[in-house]
């Protein structure tokens, strides 16, 4: 089977790739870097040429409101009317739990027209909402500092590892497509607060975390529900502490 991965090079399409070249299948990575940009529409008609299955994991270099908005709108139409042309039958999107739960994250609302154009499109597809990645617990923490402080909501925090994630995104790719949206999480669900304070101890970073029902996430006010799966997910199998002894393995 042909697969495109669009953002094959990043930390979840970098995972991916190896994992369906394992399986035997054709894997083509599609990132500006090789020539294809979904943006200007260049490379994409011959990229996607014979192929079966399109993995979109392509992410907006800006995050500000209106250009990260902007990038998945116009990435998204152009990657659709190149796959409806080259007659690709299931787009498989990466996506993230609970975007229609925080309409003041600007970066959410994009990621909400990116499903709604993937759902009105016609091609068959899977979206998959994760939670937040292990691997971005570090740059949390500091987007909530001030100083020696860390402040974080109490709220629920799942955070899955990326490995967990590239094993779930080859496998839905190479499933049917389910024309609606799969839910990913890790296997352990506590307070984000606590999550965080775990991190930084493990780490042996000194700041204190605060536990603040203010604090904000990426601009949203988090309730207890915000960030976690409200159904059915799958659960990864690498919990936090796992992943902290496999990072220190790695380092």
């Amino acid at each position: 089977m042909k697969i495109v991965v669009v953002g094959g090079t990043g930390l979840i399409g970098s995972k991916t790739v190896p994992i369906l070249r394992q399986g035997g299948h054709e894997v083509v990575v599609a990132s500006p870097k090789s020539g294809v940009n979904t943006i200007t529409g260049e490379g994409l008609k011959e990229c996607l040429a014979g192929a079966q299955v399109v993995i979109d994991l392509a992410n907006s270099p800006s995050f500000e409101d209106k250009a990260v908005l902007e990038f998945f709108e116009t990435s998204g139409r152009n990657l659709h009317a190149a796959e409806k042309a080259a007659g690709v039958g299931h787009h498989v999107a990466l996506s993230i739990v609970g975007i229609d739960r925080s309409p003041d994250n600007g970066y959410f609302r994009a990621k909400v027209a990116q499903e709604k154009l993937i759902a009105a499109s016609g091609i068959p597809y899977t979206i998959i909402r994760s939670t937040q990645f292990l691997e971005f617990l570090g740059g949390i923490a500091d987007s909530c500092a001030s100083g020696n402080v860390v402040r974080i909501s109490p709220g629920l925090f799942q955070p899955i590892a990326a490995d967990d994630v590239s094993a779930f995104v080859a496998d839905v790719a190479l499933a049917a497509p389910r024309n609606g949206i799969v839910e990913i999480a890790g296997p352990e669900r506590a307070p984000f607060d606590e999550i965080i304070a775990r991190y930084l101890k493990a780490v042996g970073d000194p700041r204190e975390v605060v536990r603040d029902p203010e604090a904000r996430y990426f601009g949203s006010l988090v309730d207890e529900q915000s960030l976690v799966p409200l159904g059915d997910a799958r659960l990864g199998a690498v919990g936090l502490d796992e992943w902290l002894r496999r990072s220190k393995a790695a380092g």
